[in-house]
């Protein structure tokens, strides 16, 4: 299939839906397709070869973070012209609920659409503004994904129209699972390490409640490390320091999955706006013993088929329950280690292997139903 997938954020500095938009597109490839990506991004930016880029894009708060986005005239000239040269069978949309280029593309559709929403929001301004745009075409697609129950949830409540398929995020859990520990962040049985990474600057990843978790579990293990890692400015790592952090700073893929091979318990303690728990997978896959808040986009993931429990779950913002898990988990090594192995099992499930072709089935169900809703017209043969 020649399949175009348009990412609504800017490459400038990549978050989640970027990430999932490329890794996507690795694992289409592999499967013998051919994909193009349409995303923001300035000039000078570095992207992969199947990247077109549409210009430089204007940060705008949403769903607690900052999102880069690109509208207007020349971006809609761009989308099309895309679309149009690329002669897709299958253009897969992303998050179509922010004001980008996904609208811009599902307005300007010219054959089968797809379209798939990332957010968990229970209160989103935008998109309830954004619902008189949205809605009609967002009805018209061939197909719509949510990456998890919750985030179909929200997709109900704001547009009123549940999604055709619940297709997790995947990951390449091959990359985690064979990720070798770095010694300096491997702790002992008297120093055990406790990890944290993500975008620290963003409060509602958790990091004062991972502070504050401190004092509580070096009441009973005085020589435990706590490492913080991610992208943050200055001023937070200064914060993490006082606090009774190390600061490792910002990581790249494999060292991420590095990390999380390496420490004894991953911490996890997000405030919200998250739609698929995505780094608990990761952090699982890595066989990490895992404790997170109990979010509902997390608890999605942390529970396997059998209802066995793979991650350690505390109530959302409790620093006072969070230090509790970890000392459980440090308390009994055995614990530790079922837990982190049900976790690896777990994350099996969301490898890119087992995800990729549903993705493939569901762009095959778009492509049967534009032609059922859009037959084109036969051709004249009489002349």
């Amino acid at each position: 299939m020649r399949i175009g997938i348009v990412c609504p954020y800017s490459f400038d500095r990549p978050g989640g839906v970027q990430l999932h938009v490329m890794d996507l597109a690795e694992a289409l490839f592999a499967r013998g397709h051919q994909v193009s990506v349409l995303a923001p991004a300035a000039p000078g930016t570095t992207v992969p070869g199947y990247v077109t880029t549409a210009g430089r894009s204007l940060p705008v708060r949403y769903n607690g973070s900052t999102a880069r986005i690109t509208f207007g005239m020349a971006a809609a000239m761009r989308v099309r012209k895309w679309l149009r040269e690329g002669q897709f069978d299958i253009v897969h949309l992303h998050e179509p609920g922010t004001m980008s280029l996904s609208v811009i593309a599902m307005w300007a559709r010219l054959g089968p659409t797809v379209a798939t929403f990332h957010t968990s929001n229970d209160h989103s301004r935008i998109m309830r503004i954004a619902k008189p745009f949205i809605k009609p075409g967002y009805e018209e697609l061939d197909a719509r994904i949510a990456v998890s129950p919750s985030a179909d949830r929200t997709v109900k409540e704001h547009l009123g129209v549940a999604a055709t398929h619940i297709i997790p995020n995947g990951v390449d859990t091959a990359a985690y699972t064979d990720a070798t520990p770095v010694k300096e962040w491997r702790g002992t049985k008297n120093a055990p390490t406790i990890g944290i990474l993500g975008r620290m600057d963003e409060s509602r990843k958790g990091l004062d409640e991972f502070l504050a978790a401190i004092p509580h579990v070096r009441r009973r293990y005085p020589r435990a490390r706590f490492l913080v890692a991610g992208r943050f400015s200055d001023r937070i790592a200064a914060r993490a320091a006082r606090g009774g952090a190390e600061v490792v700073g910002e990581l790249d893929e494999g060292m991420k999955a590095r990390f999380m091979s390496s420490v004894d318990v991953y911490c996890a303690p997000n405030l919200g706006g998250e739609s698929f728990g995505i780094v608990l997978v990761e952090a699982m896959a890595a066989g990490a013993a895992v404790v997170a808040s109990d979010l509902v986009a997390f608890r999605d993931v942390a529970t396997d088929s059998e209802g066995e429990a793979c991650v350690a779950m505390h109530t959302v913002g409790d620093s006072v329950e969070l230090a509790a898990r970890v000392n459980a988990l440090l308390g009994d090594p055995e614990a530790r280690k079922e837990l982190a192995t049900r976790g690896r099992a777990r994350a099996g499930t969301f490898d890119w292997r087992q995800v990729a072709p549903r993705i493939e089935e569901t762009y095959r169900d778009a492509i049967r139903m534009d032609a059922e809703f859009h037959p084109q017209p036969a051709k004249d043969t009489t002349a």
